[in-house]
């Protein structure tokens, strides 16, 4: 699958809307993780470049995806990272 091919993302269980995916969100959500943790501008940016490059490769390769899919993959590249960010990434819905 090319990686301009759009690749559906199932919302919380199916329970709302599928989206076509957005890389952007991905880095929006992994950079203001690193901020809340008070990373440097210049290394969020990067460490969420990083991230939602592996994560649209990953996604590449599937039809559909599910936000859940989306967040484990993200945390996991994100941990090797920026462990703290990656926690809270990961828990955000626990957390904030």
């Amino acid at each position: 699958m090319d990686n301009q091919q759009s690749t559906g993302v199932i919302k919380r269980a199916g329970k709302r809307a599928t989206e076509e995916f957005d890389k952007n969100k991905v880095f929006s959500s992994v950079q203001a993780a690193c901020l809340s943790v008070r990373s440097p501008e210049g290394d969020a940016d990067m460490i969420a470049t990083i991230v939602s490059d592996l994560v649209d490769l990953w996604r590449s390769t599937r039809y559909a995806v599910t936000s859940h899919d989306l967040r484990r993959v993200a945390s996991d590249h994100l941990k090797d990272l920026a462990p703290e960010a990656a926690y809270l990434y990961k828990h955000h819905q626990l957390v904030l």
